[in-house]
């Protein structure tokens, strides 16, 4: 048997890039899957490629910034799919940009994308889960946030933000069975990383001959990650960090 089949599974960021593969592979492991992102046409694309699989998905519209929607959106995924067991915190969004030349404006941003949004999933999400006495939480930060990454200060800072909430919150939900842990990226070939770089290939190419496994991660690769930690193999792992990154990064 697939390891969650008859699990709800709500992916933020899911129309794309890695959102969209961590999507894709939750159904093949046998999930009904909520494909939430505010690109609502591409994660309808998305959600109809699950179905033609077999398997149960919709496409939700959700400003993940926006705590109504957020919460609106739970609303809806468990009035159409059933109780939420798994959230994945995955909308992300950044420009890379030295922190000298950055404004307040793109702080603010990048901090409503990359940190407050997964609050708010959270807030939406984890009542629920209480209320029932389980449930797995899995919110994707960044290798920028162990190390840091040059023209992406404030994002940096919210993924490392998005570690410490992740353990604390791990530690509040862990009387209610509810599993929190975290996945960091190294670099990923998405179009967000390649449209950041544009007018700069040799820079991924350097960046892919620093990784050990000599090339950039594939959103496959952190997807895998993922379903570890929302099925039942990770029943008794919470409040951990595991970096995909092709050993890029190695925290002792």
């Amino acid at each position: 048997m697939a390891r969650l089949t008859g699990k709800v599974a709500i992916v933020t960021g899911a129309a794309n890039g890695i959102g969209r593969a961590i999507a894709l592979r939750l159904a093949d492991e046998g999930a009904k899957v909520a494909l939430a992102d505010i690109q609502v046409d591409s994660a309808e694309q998305a959600a109809a490629e699950i179905r033609r699989g077999g398997a149960a998905a919709i496409a939700v519209a959700l400003d993940v910034t926006k705590l109504a929607e957020a919460i609106a959106a739970a609303d809806r995924v468990e009035s159409e799919l059933g109780p939420i067991d798994i959230l994945v915190n995955n909308a992300g969004w950044d420009v890379v940009l030295p922190f000298v030349e950055s404004t307040p404006d793109l702080w603010d941003k990048v901090i409503a994308i990359n940190f407050r949004g997964m609050l708010n999933c959270c807030k939406a999400v984890a009542p629920r889960m209480q209320s029932r006495g389980a449930g797995k939480i899995v919110s994707i930060s960044s290798d920028a946030a162990r190390v840091g990454s040059s023209g992406e200060a404030v994002y940096a800072g919210c993924k490392a933000a998005i570690i410490g909430f992740s353990k604390t919150l791990a530690r509040e939900l862990a009387a209610n069975h509810i599993n929190v842990n975290v996945v960091c990226p190294g670099p990923t070939d998405t179009a967000l990383l390649r449209n950041a770089m544009a007018g700069r290939e040799k820079v991924l190419e350097s960046m892919a001959r620093g990784i050990p496994f000599r090339r950039l991660g594939q959103p496959a690769d952190l997807a895998g990650a993922v379903a570890f930690f929302a099925s039942s193999d990770s029943d008794f792992v919470t409040g951990q960090v595991l970096s995909v990154s092709g050993g890029l990064t190695m925290a002792g």
